[in-house]
């Protein structure tokens, strides 16, 4: 998996915490920098764990499911980018206070990043660099949050549905083109 694909994987999953970190600014009216912060390392920080968890797992099983790991790649990608996609056309608003404490920003952080588990045990049968992974991955969330905030606080949820569309149809696509890959090389 080459830096490209792998950067575009990092934007598409930092989607869901970009989607999150807009209604954080909608919600708090004016972005500071500490609440752009905030939410770029608590978004960021677990973005870049969970890769690193479900890669821990992945490469566990590898050895027994190896023979059908671009199938699971295939319908793991593809499951979080439906998912995804379908959430973004439920149009429902995303409920969130205006806190950026750690009991209100941890349970948003792992449920953002719970497609990037998913995600890690993909690379595992993929047999991806699963630190230079995580650490885009992680940077990408980063920078997204603190920018998603600041755009939260200045025009509002308007593209929040746009930006989880946009990543669920690149992970989507992603698993079609390991599958390809996988079926044309043998």
């Amino acid at each position: 998996m080459g830096t490209c694909e792998l950067f575009i994987i990092a934007v598409s999953l930092a989607m869901d915490a970009f989607a999150v970190s807009i209604c954080k600014g909608l919600s708090a009216g004016r972005s500071r920098l500490g609440g752009c912060l905030a939410c770029g390392i608590w978004f960021g920080g677990f973005q870049a764990l969970m890769p690193l968890a479900g890669w821990l797992l992945g490469v566990r099983f590898q050895g027994m499911i190896v023979s059908v790991d671009h199938w699971i790649a295939f319908f793991l990608l593809g499951l979080i980018g439906f998912n995804m996609a379908r959430e973004s056309r439920a149009g429902g608003a995303v409920e969130t206070s205006r806190s950026f404490a750690p009991q209100a920003m941890l349970p948003l952080a792992v449920a953002t990043s719970v497609d990037a588990l998913a995600v890690g045990i993909t690379f595992a049968f993929l047999q991806a660099d699963i630190l230079t992974a995580a650490a885009l991955i992680g940077s990408t969330t980063f920078v997204m949050s603190a920018v998603g905030v600041k755009a939260g606080a200045v025009f509002g949820g308007r593209f929040k549905d746009k930006a989880e569309l946009a990543g669920g149809l690149v992970l989507m696509g992603m698993g079609v083109k390991i599958l390809l890959e996988h079926t044309l090389a043998h």
